[in-house]
């Protein structure tokens, strides 16, 4: 049996004072043929890790200090399967269009990136698409433990889930998934209905779920000068 969400976050809390030294098809189909969506959030500095640091990404510049952020809100199909890349009547979002969502997505080519794989197949226009991914975040509080993170933790998965259910009393363990790459946590994606309500996520989505005991969380990129 699973530890009271209050101990399980505690121990995140306790942790932060104690530095430490896919299986699915996709498809291209007409658009707004999916069934609910998936709100994907990930752990920058795991992306900087993996990804970032390697294309220099200012995202993960030193002071950049992002933590959980959107990666894109993806429409899904059920049984584990999403539409990419569809076409659309709507015009593709503008240089502007896209550089006005970098407070969301941390980059206007992240921005970009997000509409053109899957904005396209939610059969919004890209205004919408992006104004219904903020819409879909703001349903939910990131959990301020988070904020203190600056030093590489090693926590459970079942640590990170639980400290979104304290902050966030609609959502359960069925309603998310959190994912790892080498032996680091690297997203938390949230399950939603197209009117963004948290849904049970389908059995098939739970392949790609992080299979760790324990796993890295890797520290915020505060400036040098911030650190004790």
């Amino acid at each position: 049996m699973p530890p009271a969400r209050p101990r399980i976050v505690a121990a995140l809390a306790l942790a932060l004072a104690l530095p430490l030294p896919a299986i699915a098809q996709t498809a291209s189909v007409p658009e707004t043929d999916f069934d609910h969506y998936l709100l994907a959030l990930t752990w920058m500095p795991s992306f900087c890790e993996f990804e970032g640091d390697a294309r220099e990404d200012a995202r993960c510049a030193p002071g950049s200090a992002h933590g959980w952020m959107v990666h894109g809100l993806w429409p899904q199909q059920t049984g584990g399967r999403w539409p990419e890349f569809c076409e659309t009547p709507h015009r593709n979002p503008s240089r502007r269009d896209t550089a006005a969502q970098a407070d969301l997505y941390g980059a206007g080519h992240a921005a970009w990136h997000q509409w053109n794989k899957h904005g396209r197949c939610s059969g919004l226009s890209a205004g919408d698409y992006y104004a219904l991914t903020r819409a879909a975040l703001d349903r939910f509080t990131l959990p301020d433990l988070f904020d203190g993170v600056t030093d590489t933790l090693t926590v459970s998965p079942a640590v990170i889930e639980h400290a979104f259910i304290e902050a966030n009393p609609a959502l359960d363990e069925q309603m998310m998934i959190t994912t790892c790459r080498s032996d680091a946590i690297v997203e938390l994606r949230l399950c939603l209905t197209r009117d963004l309500l948290p849904r049970i996520c389908d059995a098939e989505l739970f392949l790609r779920e992080c299979a760790l005991d324990a796993a890295r969380l890797p520290g915020l990129r505060i400036h040098p000068s911030a650190q004790p």
